[in-house]
């Protein structure tokens, strides 16, 4: 059977005509890579947010954002270079793996911040989520409760790329017109609650995607440089789900 994901880095192709020689992946070896990802996130993202909040306690919240913007979108670029280049040469993820959750956890370290200075408490509510999240879907797939058909596969593609469309031409609205546009994806109120709703969910049910390719990967041999190129990939959807998290959590303060 054919390996598919919605997830962008971990493409089809990307399994193809793998080279078997050497030692395999596993399991075990991609769930401590990914492990290693987000410690290296966390530590990025805690310098990050103790910069800010140096920032606002010498000069208030406007000092500690502009204390972080040079952070905020250099981690962004560098991150989105690190991502490309790890989609596009699997190989090279035992080095761009780490670049990229280096670069991620200084840009999610100061999103974070300002989140938290607007909202107390709702960063950590974001990651206690996102984990009981992972844990639940993980249990799902593992237990049989969803199981990764065709059409299951195809039904989230479909609705993750709308998604995926859609906040395109919000930003493209936004950049080009400086209007809110669609303000139902960033305001508040039931439509909007209701929206990072689905769109937390369409986020928790590409995990399964992901545990089901995964799992097909190592049971074909795949080479032992697909854990770190795995545990990439995994790091993407978490980072989405966070992000997600944080902004239905901020809508539901509002």
């Amino acid at each position: 059977m054919a390996l598919r994901t919605n997830n962008p880095v971990l493409r089809e192709q990307t399994f193809q005509n793998l080279a078997t020689t050497g030692e395999p992946m596993t399991i075990n070896g991609t769930l401590a890579r990914t492990g290693l990802l987000l410690v290296l996130m966390l530590i990025t993202g805690w310098w990050t947010w103790q910069h800010f909040m140096q920032g606002v306690a010498e000069g208030g919240p406007a000092l500690g954002i502009s204390a972080v913007q040079p952070f905020l979108w250099g981690g962004l670029i560098v991150g989105l270079v690190m991502a490309f280049a790890s989609a596009f040469k699997p190989n090279w993820t035992p080095i761009t793996a780490p670049l990229y959750a280096l670069a991620e956890g200084t840009a999610l370290g100061g999103i974070s911040a300002i989140f938290e200075l607007r909202y107390h408490g709702i960063v950590l509510q974001a990651i206690l989520a996102s984990v009981g999240v992972l844990v639940v879907m993980l249990a799902l797939y593992r237990t049989g409760v969803i199981k990764v058909t065709n059409k299951f596969r195809t039904g989230v593609v479909a609705a993750t790329g709308g998604i995926l469309l859609l906040y395109l031409v919000q930003w493209g609205i936004t950049a080009f017109t400086g209007y809110a546009g669609m303000s139902f994806i960033n305001g508040g109120g039931m439509l909007g609650i209701g929206f990072s709703v689905l769109v937390v969910g369409l986020a928790a049910l590409n995990l399964v995607l992901d545990f089901d390719l995964i799992e097909r990967a190592t049971e074909q041999g795949a080479p032992k440089y697909m854990e770190w190129y795995c545990a990439f990939a995994l790091m993407v959807t978490l980072v989405w789900l966070y992000m997600e998290l944080l902004r239905l959590l901020g809508k539901s303060r509002q």
